[in-house]
């Protein structure tokens, strides 16, 4: 069995009797917190958003159930529904209905998973189709970046606004109607006077962490590109400066940025 801390680390085998030790726990915790826990959150929502923050508590709960039922019954599905070939059942992070709409897609179900798939199409039409791609975000506080990503000599390009103690990687969030390249390129033409190449322009990765100086529970969600530049960089508008830092004065760097040198660290790039 593998346990992997953060996506940018090395996994590392963990003891299976610890395993079922937090099984254990698991089950004793659910047994006496959950009744307590849904009883005020129920409360909660209808005094805090009425009928309407009840129904999101309510999907939130069931979602989790169908990814805890992905999980629990994943060898009886893979068995049932799916032929060989087929997108496996067991994603914690997946619907069963999800998985189910992966192998709709490659056409790898069975006889009694069509089945399934078409009572469930007579509920909600396309429900395992639809469920593919639909996501409940961790949090209603999601702050959308697209980030610039320059490393020289195992030194990566950071940024620090003013007013500001941590750096964070080049970028900003979106205008309306933007897409990813155009917001780079705009946000690093505003923030360091050069132009970078579109031609050039590479998907790295999308990093999620906690934001830095924003309330309780926001998270910022980083999409990193790669790109050839042209000019010479200056700190603009409200960058008060820039550095080339290396692995070891990430501590200086925003949560995000700190994933994003854990990520190029782990490929040898830092």
């Amino acid at each position: 069995m593998l346990l992997k801390k953060q996506e940018n680390r090395e996994p590392k085998k963990a003891n299976p009797l610890i395993g079922l030790l937090l099984f254990l726990i698991s089950i004793i915790l659910f047994i006496l917190t959950v009744p307590l826990g849904f009883a005020y959150g129920v409360a909660y929502k209808l005094v805090t958003k009425g009928l309407t923050g009840l129904g999101e508590y309510s999907l939130k709960i069931a979602i989790s159930i169908d990814q805890l039922g992905n999980v629990i019954m994943q060898h009886l599905l893979n068995l049932l529904w799916i032929g060989k070939g087929g997108y496996k059942f067991g994603n914690r992070d997946e619907t069963i209905s999800s998985a189910l709409g992966r192998n709709k897609v490659l056409g790898t179900l069975t006889g009694f998973g069509k089945l399934t798939d078409k009572i469930l199409d007579r509920i909600d039409p396309n429900h395992s189709l639809n469920s593919i791609d639909y996501y409940i975000e961790p949090t209603e506080h999601i702050i959308d970046k697209v980030a610039w990503i320059c490393i020289v000599d195992k030194k990566m390009l950071c940024v620090r606004s003013k007013g500001k103690n941590l750096f964070y990687i080049p970028g900003g969030k979106k205008e309306p109607g933007e897409n990813d390249e155009q917001t780079v390129l705009r946000e690093i033409g505003e923030e360091l006077n050069v132009n970078l190449d579109p031609v050039s322009l590479v998907f790295v990765k999308v990093f999620e962490a906690p934001a830095d100086m924003q309330f309780p529970g926001a998270i910022v969600r980083m999409h990193c590109y790669k790109a050839r530049f042209n000019g010479e960089l200056q700190a603009k508008s409200e960058i008060a400066e820039l550095q080339w830092l290396s692995y070891e004065e990430r501590y200086r760097l925003s949560p995000a940025g700190q994933m994003v040198f854990h990520y190029h660290r782990a490929r040898g790039e830092m």
